[in-house]
């Protein structure tokens, strides 16, 4: 009996970069993948210094940049959209990948459940978000802001708290190929929750209410294992769970440069 050979794709670990590098490296990504320069592509990554990330559509003016200086974050934005997230301790993925026909929500489904395919290996517990929220509505409040403020259907949780941040983009050019950017924040320790101290908002109830948001809406990898999950780890995981879910292999030692 011949073996089956699966898809391959390429895992890469880029490491901890600034803002700008991160968000620059997914779009070239993408690009290389529209051009069949690349083949499909799981990246993982850090964030050095810790940075704001806006959406692609979010105002600069939720964010208090002065606050930011004094923190020693950066402030980037996204190729992609949703609202603001604090990028510290946590791991980064990025996916960019042929549409192949199907739908924003079919990919994003796609690629949740390998999330959770990955993540269940350290907490068993996890799943993903069955409802979908009125976005429309809920971005004329100011509690909004930050993106783990609310879930999305198929984002994925833990007992009902928010633990990966995700958002999507579709790139495509006459006559070529649909190509998926979909990157997301797996939170490892609890330090996005600083993310409310930054934010401009009309006064300290709202900042108060936002604070509370992030600290009972959202949960950490380290928190739910009831143990320190570190990036490596977390990384490992989630290989394997893209590889079993998706029914893919990663072809190895691939260097991919900016």
């Amino acid at each position: 009996m011949s073996q089956q050979i699966l898809p391959q794709w390429q895992f890469l670990d880029s490491g901890v970069n600034t803002g700008t590098f991160n968000m620059e490296f997914d779009m070239f990504l993408a690009e290389r993948l529209q051009n069949g320069e690349i083949l499909p592509t799981l990246r993982i990554y850090g964030w050095k210094p810790w940075a704001v990330s806006l959406g692609y559509n979010q105002s600069e003016n939720d964010i208090d940049l002065i606050r930011c200086k004094k923190f020693g974050f950066d402030v980037v934005r996204r190729p992609t959209g949703g609202r603001a997230i604090l990028h510290s301790n946590e791991l980064t993925y990025s996916v960019v990948m042929p549409a192949d026909g199907r739908g924003i929500t079919e990919i994003y489904s796609l690629i949740s459940k390998a999330l959770v395919a990955g993540i269940s290996k350290i907490c068993p517990d996890v799943s993903y978000e069955t409802s979908q929220p009125n976005f429309q509505a809920l971005y004329k409040k100011q509690e909004s802001i930050p993106c783990f403020s609310a879930s999305a259907r198929y984002e994925v949780q833990i007992g009902g708290k928010k633990l990966v941040g995700s958002a999507q983009r579709r790139f495509s050019v006459p006559g070529g190929p649909e190509v998926v950017l979909q990157h997301g924040s797996i939170l490892l320790g609890t330090e996005h929750r600083m993310l409310s101290e930054i934010l401009r908002v009309s006064d300290e109830e709202v900042r108060g209410k936002i604070t509370n948001d992030i600290e009972t809406k959202t949960i950490d990898l380290s928190t739910a294992a009831g143990r320190t999950v570190s990036f490596n780890e977390a990384a490992s995981v989630l290989k394997d769970g893209f590889e079993e879910l998706m029914n893919i292999q990663f072809k190895k030692n691939i260097e991919v440069s900016l």
